[in-house]
């Protein structure tokens, strides 16, 4: 079958787009799933943020921007509806300011278009050739720390916001933080894998023509 992508580039270029779009349909359906193995201290892996660090992780800084408002976008239309806070695939709310209205809460969830965004800029910034390597670990840690500041960013929109407790919602980013780090690192080379073989194939069939 590959041998068809080798003398048509247009299918290539076809099927390239097909496969993103599928790979990110596929992080959306998993995203909401309690899948067997996936979960750390009631924790998920983010997807969306794993597929931004794949997709960046070589190319360029406003490449990254773009996917990750693109599925900010996307995102942010799956979450907090009706009211319900759904953080990175998990249901959970941080406590509430006793002070401040709760009928405001459905209205103010942070938008992950700002942490997508700078994880998949900072992502694009990375020297490719000096401290990326073809294996897991590398990826492995560029998803670790791009959880971490990912999650910052929402605790910091929150702490803006107001309407919750800053103490409680920063008390509570330590333990989000560091367990989607790590649950989302884990589970990065489900993603990295199958995408990097087939746009490393694509590059290189590119190259030949």
């Amino acid at each position: 079958m590959l041998k068809i992508f080798e003398v048509s580039p247009r299918l290539r270029q076809i099927f390239d787009w097909l496969i993103i779009i599928g790979s990110v349909l596929i992080c959306l359906l998993v995203l909401p799933t309690r899948l067997p193995g996936t979960e750390l201290l009631g924790i998920r892996p983010n997807w969306l943020l794993i597929w931004v660090v794949v997709w960046s992780v070589k190319r360029t800084p406003i490449q990254g921007a773009i996917a990750g408002i693109a599925l900010g976008l996307i995102q942010d239309g799956m979450t907090a509806l009706d009211g319900i806070d759904v953080i990175d695939g998990f249901d959970y709310t941080i406590p509430i300011d006793p002070n401040n209205p709760i009928d405001n809460v459905s209205l103010s969830y942070p938008s992950h278009i700002w942490s997508l965004t700078v994880v998949g800029i900072i992502t694009g910034f990375i020297d490719k050739k000096r401290y990326i390597q073809e294996d897991f670990i590398s990826i492995a840690l560029i998803v670790f720390g791009g959880a971490v500041i990912s999650e910052t960013i929402t605790a910091v929109q929150y702490s803006l916001q107001g309407i919750r407790n800053v103490a409680l919602v920063w008390t509570e980013h330590q333990r989000i933080a560091l367990s989607s780090a790590v649950i989302s690192s884990l589970w990065a080379p489900v993603i990295y894998y199958p995408l990097n073989r087939w746009w490393e194939f694509k590059k290189e069939k590119e190259q030949s023509s």
